[in-house]
């Protein structure tokens, strides 16, 4: 098993602290793991994304070039992204604020209205984690509870108390992503 997933976004949507809570769900599940960031030059509004592997083999290098899944959160990065998916591979688009279709039929698209879902939680900082939500229901690659186990690790015990209205945006994210997968099949 090796998943290789790209996310990306604007700085400050929290495309890295998906990647790392990623990362530390697959560590914490004994897997091979690697996260590499790629910042655009400003921080907050300029581009950011990173490439995670989990992976039941040693990983030999932490470049993605051919993902099996992307995780788009703004539509410069679906144009960039799209074509980086594998065939076969799984998109994950942020129908928020994304109002583009995927181009291509020979991947599974989900569209996942993160920004609103976050919106209706309470608190729009959660979007990233609805998309998360929505990546773990469809791939299987680690459990929600390894996400939730990691969640103080990347973001620290000032920050335990978030963790329930995390929970719920990555379970909503779930959620969307069940029903959308019983239309693809």
């Amino acid at each position: 098993m090796e998943e290789r997933v790209v996310m990306a976004g604007f700085g400050g949507q929290g495309v890295m602290a998906i990647g790392q809570l990623l990362t530390y769900a697959g560590m914490i599940e004994n897997k091979n793991v690697s996260w590499l960031p790629s910042y655009g030059p400003e921080m907050r509004g300029g581009t950011a994304n990173c490439g995670v592997i989990i992976s039941s083999e040693a990983v030999g290098s932490p470049v993605v070039v051919n993902s099996t899944a992307a995780i788009v959160m703004n539509r410069p990065s679906l144009d960039k992204f799209e074509d980086f998916v594998e065939k076969d591979g799984k998109l994950f688009i942020n129908s928020s604020l994304i109002d583009k279709k995927a181009k291509r039929d020979d991947i599974e698209v989900y569209y996942i209205p993160a920004n609103e879902i976050a919106d209706k939680i309470g608190n729009s900082r959660v979007a990233n984690m609805v998309m998360l939500g929505a990546y773990i229901e469809a791939s299987k690659t680690v459990e929600l509870e390894s996400i939730l186990e990691g969640f103080t690790k990347v973001f620290g015990e000032k920050r335990a108390h978030l963790l329930p209205i995390n929970k719920e945006a990555l379970e909503k994210g779930a959620e969307i992503a069940r029903e959308q997968m019983k239309e693809l099949v």
